[in-house]
């Protein structure tokens, strides 16, 4: 078995296909869609105290990264210093 590791302070991150319709029942392709920002990390290089987990959904910069097909799913390969955040559940106050 293959395994897609990054290294190099680089972050793997799983970019999800999501097809989306009109109202009218219209396929949206992904090339006319703009791309979500925050995706799920797979796997983290050896950085020394990482703020994030395997696991988590994260935030990170526009036109950050490289997208990278790997055994027939699309990954997108990024520095882990684009990362900008991590979506937190929270109680409700």
């Amino acid at each position: 078995m293959k395994e897609l590791q990054p290294i190099n302070q680089h972050v793997l991150l799983e970019i999800e296909a999501s097809e989306e319709k009109t109202a009218s029942g219209i396929i949206i392709p992904d090339t006319a869609k703009e791309k979500p920002l925050y995706a799920k990390v797979l796997a983290i290089s050896g950085i020394e105290d990482p703020e994030i987990s395997v696991g988590d959904v994260v935030f990170y910069k526009s036109f950050s990264g490289t997208e990278v097909e790997f055994e027939g799913k699309e990954y997108l390969m990024m520095p882990y210093a684009d990362i900008l955040g991590r979506v937190v559940e929270t109680d409700k106050i």
